[in-house]
């Protein structure tokens, strides 16, 4: 429309500078041809006055008995004063001589010159200077050049008025499409003092705009529903989803991508993802898209740019994939998020279990095979309680070995759907059974336990060798952090409004952090990593968790204060609703 209005603009000023130049020359041509017959008029005026002249002359001539020079100088100076137009008179007798010449008092110059015969005399000849023709040929070019302007400025003006009716209503048409390009269907133009040809355009624009509206409102409901599945398909899947334009502009972004992102509502929305920082102002995705970008599009229909992203303590893979419409046109890709902290924390601690089973396990087996070899080259040489001693130390990693193997073992079978075998059983002999499994150690390291349990503990529906395990557990643990010569307390009671038993047991060792209670439960996480050097696999509060939890349907729990000791405990339930179950 704004390329119309300036050929439209471009044809005003044309046709203006045409009908300018038009009338320039009529008018030029029509100053010419007055300027020409005021010539023409004005040499017979002067061939007029020379021939009245000359024949009043001669008369004069004729009548009057005195000097012939007399008569033409006062006849010559009463013409010169009574025609200021005439510059000279000239006579000249028969031969062509000057008998006399009179000349007014000006210096004008004559611009015509005419001569008449004189009867039985010669000639006369006037000078005229041309200021009448001069006054009225410039009073003429001036009339004319005045009706021109006026005519000219009729057509200017004439022209402008019409090219002002058109515009605006071109203008009027223009707001109209440019409001319905804006989405605004059903938008009528009003028809005020329009030409006949325009009216017929603006109905059929307003007919036009009726049926875009009638379209409008039969799909926008489809269209929107259809949009609503697809944000609601997006919105629900759990991993984060952000979609970006070829240009790189977020266009859509889930809860799940900004809760992973850390951002707070639309801020993303909008904006370039390559701007995206980390809490150290590190660009997370700027190199890997540019990356992307470089691919043809069969590379990246192929294979997905794949990596990770660090933000603060989560680790995020990130899968860039392209996005195609429905006619395979590309218009975009969309990254996927997927939270792989628990992952990489797993994969940390398998690597540290591996690390520490290895180191455990070399540990025994150097042991045992120095001791044997030593008593097979050398065993006829000791006494019997050197050789006692040795066969003592062989039994105390023996055990060991055997401790971390069934730990293992055990990792392996509760973690799968085995089923395991119940019975009712006595939880407080149990108690008193594990606490003197671990009197050897208790000397070891020089402590005691006291032991406090409740009367009428009712039967419990277990797998009692499955609950040894686990509460022994938690001795072996409360006596390798136990400082030398302190005690150790284990607790059994029942809470009738729970209808379960808890069984504690509290050290006073150097306690956990409150940040690594939930953590210290789980498969091949060990604090003692971060904390101090006691060796272990990571398994044993693990298998504690998955006996009591999963098998037991009990529930565990510590609680530490660091430097003022820990106490871990479990729950069982007083009956059991589900005595076959899998596991």
């Amino acid at each position: 429309m704004k390329e119309n209005f300036t050929s439209q603009n471009r044809l005003i000023i044309f046709g203006l500078v045409f009908s300018t130049l038009l009338i320039m020359a009529i008018a030029l041509f029509s100053i010419f041809n007055i300027q020409k017959n005021l010539n023409t008029s004005y040499q017979n005026f002067g061939q007029v006055i020379s021939k009245t002249l000359a024949i009043e002359t001669s008369d004069l001539v004729k009548k009057s008995k005195d000097n012939t020079s007399q008569i033409l100088k006062s006849h010559s100076d009463l013409i010169l004063k009574s025609h200021k137009d005439i510059i000279f008179i000239e006579f000249r007798d028969n031969q062509g001589k000057i008998i006399y010449k009179a000349k007014n008092s000006s210096n004008e110059t004559s611009s015509i010159t005419v001569s008449s015969p004189m009867e039985n005399f010669g000639s006369v000849t006037i000078g005229l200077s041309g200021a009448i023709i001069d006054k009225v040929s410039s009073t003429t070019r001036a009339s004319i050049l005045f009706v021109f302007v006026i005519v000219w400025l009729v057509f200017a003006f004439v022209i402008l008025i019409n090219t002002y009716l058109i515009t605006r209503e071109l203008k009027i048409l223009h707001n109209g499409v440019k409001r319905i390009s804006s989405g605004e269907f059903g938008y009528k133009i009003e028809a005020k003092e329009v030409s006949e040809e325009v009216l017929s355009l603006f109905k059929a624009f307003n007919d036009m705009s009726a049926r875009l509206r009638i379209y409008e409102e039969a799909n926008v409901e489809e269209i929107t529903l259809e949009r609503n599945k697809l944000e609601a398909v997006l919105m629900s899947i759990a991993n984060g989803v952000v979609v970006c334009d070829n240009n790189d502009i977020v266009t859509l972004i889930n809860e799940h991508a900004k809760e992973m992102l850390e951002l707070q509502d639309n801020q993303l929305l909008d904006m370039n993802i390559k701007n995206y920082v980390d809490s150290d102002g590190n660009f997370c995705f700027s190199e890997k898209i540019d990356e992307y970008k470089k691919l043809s599009l069969e590379e990246k229909s192929k294979k997905p740019v794949i990596f990770n992203i660090s933000l603060d303590d989560k680790t995020l893979k990130a899968i860039i994939s392209p996005m195609f419409t429905r006619n395979h046109s590309y218009i975009g890709y969309i990254i996927v998020l997927i939270d792989i902290t628990r992952e990489t924390e797993m994969d940390i601690m398998k690597s540290h279990f591996i690390s520490n089973v290895s180191h455990e396990l070399r540990t025994p087996v150097t042991v045992l095979r120095t001791y044997i070899d030593t008593l097979y080259d050398m065993g006829q040489d000791f006494d019997y309680n050197e050789q006692k001693e040795f066969i003592g130390t062989l039994h105390t990693e023996i055990v060991r070995l055997q401790n971390m193997v069934n730990d293992i073992l055990d990792f392996s079978r509760l973690d799968s759907n085995a089923k395991i075998e119940k019975s009712e059983n006595d939880i407080s002999q149990l108690v008193d059974y594990c606490v003197s499994e671990v009197q050897p150690l208790l000397k070891e390291h020089n402590l005691k336990i006291k032991t406090d349990k409740e009367d009428n503990i009712p039967l419990i529906n277990c797998n009692y060798d499955s609950i040894a395990r686990a509460l022994t557990n938690y001795l072996s643990n409360a006596i390798k952090y136990a400082p030398q010569d302190s005690s150790i307390n284990v607790k059994l009671y029942k809470e009738p409004e729970k209808n379960q038993i808890v069984v504690t047991v509290r050290d006073e060792g150097i306690g956990i952090p409150p940040e690594y209670h939930k953590k210290v439960f789980e498969r091949f996480y060990r604090v003692e990593n971060k904390t101090h050097s006691v060796k272990g696999t990571g398994l044993g509060l693990h298998l504690v968790k998955t006996t009591i939890e999963k098998h037991h349907h009990g529930h565990v729990f510590v609680n530490s204060v660091p430097e003022h000791g820990s106490t871990f405990g479990f729950t069982l339930p007083i009956v059991d609703e589900d005595d076959d179950e899998l596991v």
